[in-house]
């Protein structure tokens, strides 16, 4: 019995891992973090006086939630938002509740049914027939979603049947180019792909999960137009009406970033992506670092999703890198969300996009480049906190968040800055390019054309109606060249034209379109990563396209699925 244990136990590591051991760094202390989630240090390190009046504080703001959750069910005017009302209440309270309660409450209870009752009977049945299993029930759920559903009213099997074949060339071809086929961990890409297909049937074809993004999209949606009040204060109420990409979405950006460093102060920013990060973890077998970039890459920018892990980047494997970088080309931030919405996109498209890619560029990632090594945070969920000197800290949340609005003034400088200067490049490099097609006889030769007709094959994979394949490649092309707000711009004008798409061509359109994978973002990637990690900046920048490629394909991949749903 005792053999048999050990043997499951050692399938069990084999199966996780399939790596080979690499020698881990001698000072634990340095790379280990407990995922006990009691208080956070700089709590630890306060006075006695100043712990005891942040813990009456926090027990009063948790009575005035439980006391607001308890009216709004009562009250009849609220009454028909209870479930809404009840998910935000109970969230934050927890996120009080755990500051005070060990994880372990939870996970040891969980740990002790699941483990004699589903992990080690699982891990007794021979690896080769738990996979044949996973990849018959993902291509079943798979089947199952595009073929067994009902179909809308401009939608038929023919174009689901092709978003599915999409999805398999797609899958075929990381598996082709992928730079050790032998080592692929199949679980997690298995798992991954589950996940994301899971992800989009909940939203787009049951009534709570559409309700739930779209009352979480109108709630962002919401939010970010307060910062309007502000503009008005320096213009006034016609030129805020007229929204203006410089007034109306700068500002926006803005208000939004001074927002998150205000709750990454307060702490709740950590205990949020720590939450998504240990789902990723336990459920895709990832690494630590993996786990936190990957679900922290919706929330925060291209490069600060890195920054959460800081300390450990200079000594990430290669797998590791690739990941962080495709998880950070294949979603947008929150501090953009904002502009894509003015721009007239569905907020629950771009919210529902950035979801879905998190597991997708976690399995995509594993296929180009699978783990050969044993990363150093395997086993370990951490958030750096990013202690800074106590002279630069902020002072209270009120001050976090001035600096904040400070910070999110560069990033709407950069984005501005972004945005003029490529547009204008491109429009220049077409305009040499117009020069000399007229001399083949080519009217208007542009880039955006010439990528045009390159991506059209792998447009007509996303399940695009025939007579606008053309136009979605050309957006795609816009994206990857320029950048994703030139492509959603292009989008939202041929919408408000006399031929705009069609809902399905629009749906799918404004999937692929949600990612920072462009020739812009590359550089900004690189840049961030090699100032955080000297010793890999070579690693970083031969890795960088491909994760760009990854990153961008993982949009389309779950625009494919998109539409063998919609």
């Amino acid at each position: 019995m005792a053999e048999s244990t050990s043997a499951v136990e050692t399938e069990f590591l084999a199966d996780q891992i399939l790596t080979r051991k690499r020698s881990l760094v001698s000072d634990e202390k340095r790379f280990s973090t407990d995922v006990e989630n009691i208080t956070d240090e700089s709590s630890r390190k306060q006075p006695p006086r100043r712990r005891i009046i942040r813990v009456a504080l926090l027990f009063a703001t948790a009575a005035v939630i439980l006391g607001w959750w308890i009216s709004a069910t009562v009250l009849k005017a609220t009454r028909p938002r209870w479930v809404q009302q009840t998910v935000f209440a109970w969230m934050f309270l927890l996120i009080i509740a755990f500051r005070f309660i060990p994880n372990s409450a939870v996970t040891r209870p969980v740990a002790a049914v699941w483990v004699p009752v589903v992990q080690k009977p699982w891990y007794r049945i021979p690896r080769r027939l738990r996979l044949a299993i996973g990849w018959s029930c993902l291509i079943a759920f798979i089947l199952a979603s595009a073929f067994g559903l009902p179909l809308s009213y401009d939608d038929d099997y023919g174009h689901r049947a092709i978003s599915v074949l999409g999805l398999i060339v797609f899958q075929c071809g990381f598996y082709l180019s992928s730079t050790n086929r032998s080592e692929i961990c199949w679980p997690t890409v298995v798992t991954g792909l589950f996940i994301q297909q899971a992800v989009a049937l909940f939203v787009l074809k049951t009534g709570a999960g559409y309700s739930l993004f779209r009352y979480i999209a109108n709630l962002a949606e919401g939010f970010l137009t307060q910062a309007d009040v502000g503009a008005e204060f320096f213009f006034d109420a016609a030129t805020i009406a007229k929204d203006w990409f410089f007034v109306n979405t700068l500002a926006a950006v803005i208000f939004f970033i001074a927002t998150i460093q205000m709750l990454y102060y307060l702490g709740v920013m950590q205990w949020v992506i720590k939450g998504f990060a240990w789902l990723f973890f336990k459920l895709m077998n990832v690494s630590g670092a993996e786990a936190v970039v990957a679900a922290a890459s919706p929330w925060v920018g291209l490069g600060e999703s890195a920054c959460l892990v800081k300390p450990y980047v200079d000594i990430m494997t290669v797998s590791e890198l690739h990941l962080c970088m495709t998880s950070g080309f294949s979603t947008i931030s929150g501090a953009v969300l904002s502009a894509y919405i003015s721009l007239g996109v569905p907020a629950q498209n771009l919210i529902t996009s950035s979801v879905m890619s998190i597991p997708a560029s976690i399995a995509i990632s594993k296929m180009r480049v699978p783990e050969t090594e044993e990363p150093v945070t395997r086993g370990h969920v951490v958030v750096d906190r990013g202690e800074e000197n106590p002279e630069d800290r902020p002072v209270n949340a009120l001050h976090a968040f001035s600096r904040g609005g400070l910070f999110g003034l560069k990033v709407a400088g950069y984005i501005l800055t972004n945005v003029l200067t490529i547009l204008s490049l491109v429009a220049a490099f077409n305009a040499v390019l117009t020069w000399v097609g007229r001399g083949f006889g080519i009217d208007k030769l542009t880039l955006q054309l010439i990528l045009g007709y390159v991506a059209y094959p792998v447009t007509f994979l996303l399940g695009v109606p025939s007579p606008e394949i053309f136009t979605v490649s050309q957006l795609l092309a816009t994206k990857l060249i320029e950048n994703e707000f030139a492509a959603y711009t292009e989008l939202a004008a041929i919408q408000a034209s006399s031929n705009p798409l069609s809902t399905r061509a629009f749906t799918i359109a404004s999937y692929s379109l949600c990612g920072f994978a462009n020739l812009g973002s590359l550089g900004i990637q690189i840049g961030v990563l090699s100032a955080l990690a000297p010793s890999q900046a070579k690693v970083i920048a031969r890795m960088a396209t491909s994760a760009m490629i990854c990153g961008f394909i993982s949009t389309l991949q779950t625009a494919s699925i998109a539409g063998m749903l919609i």
